[in-house]
């Protein structure tokens, strides 16, 4: 079955170190085009060197929204995603407010969320949970407030907080939002092996800084 998997059509390949330059940018949108990613994911400010870099070629362009704290207010992150879509977004990566649902605010949760999926106008929105500071109970909740508001996938971490992807982890977000959400597994995936581990249970994108590295194994 992996012998068959197009591995590079699964990976968004992303840098959002907050000392990135321009040039670190185009390279990563040149690797992007030469092994076919399905999308860079960057910082907003971003969105517009990736989008003119990677013109024609078919890789997409996700911006992350609330990163990577996701303490910002819901207004704002969905004018964030508003313009960053204007600046040629293709795909938004928000991070909910992880405080707001430890605290059972979970209706909060659904709400921010439907406010960026609207200023996404159709593009395809990814709801960042960061697991590593849920429990099993309050990853569930999100996932279905996810759902429920009309996000496209739900992720497991930024990147920068604790922990990262487990297959545990999708498995369970899997369960919660059925067939019909995507899912990506984001954080310390750095091996072929750590994302087939991913796909198989679950994921149907990955998010990772090393996709030059797994592509070649």
């Amino acid at each position: 079955m992996f012998e068959e998997i197009n591995l590079a059509g699964y990976i968004d390949h992303t840098l959002l170190k907050p000392e990135a330059t321009a040039e670190d940018i185009a390279r990563l949108c040149a690797e992007a085009r030469r092994y076919n990613f399905a999308a860079v994911c960057v910082n907003p400010v971003y969105v517009k060197t990736a989008r003119e870099q990677l013109r024609g070629s078919g890789v997409r362009v996700s911006a992350v929204v609330g990163f990577p704290l996701g303490a910002t207010t819901a207004a704002v992150k969905a004018f964030e995603a508003g313009e960053a879509v204007d600046g040629g977004a293709d795909e938004i990566d928000m991070v909910i407010h992880v405080g707001a649902l430890k605290s059972g605010a979970v209706d909060y949760i659904h709400d921010e969320i439907a406010a960026v999926v609207k200023a996404a106008r159709g593009r395809p929105v990814k709801v960042i949970l960061e697991t590593g500071l849920l429990t099993d109970d309050e990853k569930i909740a999100a996932c279905r407030a996810a759902k429920k508001a009309g996000a496209h996938y739900v992720k497991t971490s930024t990147g920068f907080g604790p922990g990262g992807a487990t297959a545990a982890d999708v498995r369970l977000m899997r369960d919660a939002v059925g067939p019909g959400v995507g899912i990506k597994a984001s954080g310390g995936i750095r091996t072929r092996e750590a994302a087939l581990e991913m796909i198989s249970a679950g994921a149907t994108r990955i998010g990772t800084s090393s996709g030059v590295a797994i592509i070649k194994g």
